[in-house]
């Protein structure tokens, strides 16, 4: 990986930045931050792999991590026997029943030669097949949410490690973008961001209210995680040892033993967090290597050549008999895939599935800022945009706060313009969000790290 002088620079930039949140913030926050960050710039070489390579747009980026949290679900949980027991006999014969019906309409429009015969058969088919169908699926359903609802009432899944979940949910959203794509990929680019959008928000919607598959605004806690727990790292011999030897300069210097104990009981305590928290971004951060590595490749590649071309010149690549809607489905459902790892991968870092917590403004248009920010078209911008926005979006609270105490010290405590601009801090966040995406349009419209011409 070959970086010119400016995009060391800009690397530099945001080291020193975790490095000064780190020494005044705590360093267990700013690996907070940073795992985050590398989370945002996964998602962010998705949306850039389909819009900065193929102009590609997708606004169905939340339904797409919603798929991946969901294969986080399906993977690690352990697996609701009762529910299985009352319920999944009637999904699997709902399941059988649905192909059927498929089949069956394949063949009647195959074998009926007259369209009015084709529409009256397929119409009756489906119509009683959906009554079929609906009568069994809504029978299980209903018995595997009476399995426990309080803390079960869905099916479970698999009782894998979580980290299969990464490689499921790329699956998953790829399937998904298949589906739309193979609907939408031949509309005009602003009804595609339209019809996008909204199957996202079908995505989410089914998620919410199926709650035998992921137990819908009820959340799924407990997931397994790829990483030790603090508790049990606390009491593990070989974790005191090395926090003891860590810090045994520190500790050496204390005489009264019950003195020293109680320091390294906290010190350990202190040290499990950053301890889970520094496994998580190295976990994390391989992963985002891979795939800038990967793209970097594809992007250089005869492939990646012949998508700008693509992007650049419709026309003239369908005269040179390029299949420009294969094309176009094929990166979106890549660009997709990633999008459903960094979901798979945000659900193993919260523990928790919340279908309620995808809105379209956090993992939508924030994602796409950080596109336009950090340079179309070019995987180190991306994630450089990743890195600067989300950083800026958690830490503009504290910054404003600490500012409108300072230019407000001189108020009183209980003045109505310093507590209004106190109570409007959360506010700031969309304020510099809009700031910053209109300097960066007029300044530097290509990003801050914009896409470099590449010959080989």
């Amino acid at each position: 990986m070959r970086f010119d002088k400016y995009e060391w620079i800009a690397i530099s930039i945001m080291v020193s930045l975790f490095i000064l949140v780190g020494f005044i913030q705590g360093w267990s926050v700013s690996l907070v931050i940073l795992n985050m960050c590398i989370i945002s710039a996964i998602m962010t070489m998705g949306v850039n792999i389909s819009w900065g390579y193929a102009g590609v747009i997708n606004f169905g980026v939340m339904g797409f991590l919603a798929m991946g949290g969901l294969a986080a679900v399906l993977v690690s949980y352990p697996p609701v026997k009762e529910a299985w027991h009352v319920g999944g006999s009637g999904l699997g014969i709902s399941f059988v029943l649905l192909i059927a019906l498929v089949t069956t309409v394949y063949f009647i429009t195959k074998l009926v030669e007259k369209k009015s015969h084709q529409y009256w058969l397929n119409g009756l088919v489906i119509f009683f097949g959906l009554i079929i169908i609906r009568y069994f699926f809504l029978n299980a359903t209903d018995r595997i949410e009476e399995v426990d609802p309080a803390l079960a009432g869905f099916l479970g899944g698999a009782n894998l490690p979580i980290i299969f979940s990464w490689v499921v949910g790329g699956f998953f959203a790829g399937g998904v973008a298949f589906v739309i794509g193979k609907v939408a990929l031949g509309l005009r680019s602003d009804y595609l961001a339209i019809v996008t959008l909204g199957i996202s928000e079908i995505v989410v919607s089914v998620l919410k209210h199926e709650e035998w598959l992921s137990r819908g605004v009820k959340n799924v806690i407990g997931l397994k995680r790829p990483v030790p727990y603090e508790i049990n790292l606390q009491v593990s011999d070989w974790f005191i040892t090395m926090v003891t030897w860590f810090n045994s300069s520190k500790l050496n210097q204390i005489i009264d033993p019950d003195q020293k104990q109680q320091i390294l009981n906290n010190l350990i305590i202190d040290s499990s967090s950053l301890f889970v928290k520094l496994n998580y971004a190295i976990l994390f951060f391989t992963v985002m290597i891979v795939i800038y590595y990967f793209a970097n490749k594809a992007q250089i590649s005869p492939w990646g050549r012949m998508m700008r071309a693509i992007r650049d010149n419709e026309v003239s690549a369908n005269a040179m008999g390029k299949d420009i809607v294969k094309q176009h489905l094929i990166i979106f459902v890549i660009g997709a895939a990633i999008v459903g790892v960094a979901g798979a991968m945000l659900v193993t870092l919260d523990g928790l599935f919340t279908p309620s917590g995808y809105r379209p403004l956090r993992f939508t248009f924030i994602i796409w800022i950080m596109v336009i920010v950090g340079g179309s078209g070019n995987n180190l911008g991306a994630i450089f945009g990743g890195f600067v926005i989300w950083f800026s979006w958690i830490e503009v609270a504290p910054i404003t706060t600490f500012l409108i105490n300072l230019f407000t010290s001189g108020l009183d405590q209980q003045n109505a313009i310093r507590l209004h601009l106190l109570d409007s801090v959360p506010y700031f966040r969309y304020l510099l969000m809009g700031m910053v995406l209109l300097l960066i349009l007029r300044y530097r419209p290509k990003g801050i790290i914009p896409e470099k011409v590449r010959h080989s």
